[in-house]
């Protein structure tokens, strides 16, 4: 029943939530910015053109959304290159299901960080198509990103698994029709109606297999 599976990559295939958080953080900071708690968790799945015009206009830095991204992505670009926080069996996780399906990312992140992250990692060549939520209309928890990355990969979203950490994830996935395994992050955990909605929720990337998506109840 399923014909390809699609990947968030934050948070499921890279450790990379609280590195966003640290560096939009210490941007505000440094910038004069209005920074609050409530701000990463806010900002998790936006496109960068919404967290960026949220960095603007809520956190309160002067600089224009376009510059603000700019900086976030060159400061994280650093950082990866220094190294890389792929999250354990994560590599293994994707050449498993790459024996078996065509793969998808459907990311929230910018066009050059899901580049970026999948050279690092060395999967790029595993994945048959990547779409950052940039490149459509609206972010996580719009289904685009995800109804986007099926058809790049020429299969309807219900014939689509998904692989989801986060609340906002999750609801894109299951609005764009595909089933979903969850993988919850444990610093920005989905909340319970949201994971109610997965169909399938794993303790790590490490227990996904092929036999994990054909058990997919449909």
């Amino acid at each position: 029943m399923t014909d390809a599976v699609v990947f968030d990559l934050d948070g499921v295939l890279v450790d990379s939530e609280h590195v966003w958080d640290e560096i939009r953080e210490q941007l505000a900071r440094e910038r004069g910015g209005r920074w609050h708690a409530g701000a990463q968790r806010a900002m998790m799945g936006m496109s960068s053109p919404e967290w960026s015009r949220y960095m603007h206009d809520e956190i309160g830095l002067a600089e224009t959304p376009e510059e603000i991204n700019a900086e976030v992505v060159r400061r994280l670009e650093g950082r990866y290159r220094e190294a890389l926080p792929l999250v354990d069996g994560a590599a293994e996780a994707v050449e498993r299901l790459a024996s078996r399906w065509p793969l998808a990312v459907a990311s929230s992140s910018n066009r050059p960080i899901i580049d970026l992250v999948l050279e690092l990692s060395g999967v790029a060549p595993l994945f048959r198509a990547t779409v950052s939520s940039e490149e459509v209309a609206a972010g996580k928890p719009a289904p685009d990103v995800y109804l986007e990355a099926a058809r790049r990969l020429g299969v309807a979203p219900r014939r689509c698994a998904a692989i989801e950490d986060s609340h906002n994830g999750i609801r894109s996935a299951k609005g764009a029709g595909m089933a979903v395994v969850a993988i919850p992050n444990p610093h920005y955990p989905p909340g319970d109606d949201a994971l109610a909605e997965a169909d399938v929720v794993l303790d790590s990337i490490e227990e996904l297999g092929v036999d994990t998506i054909e058990g997919i109840p449909r």
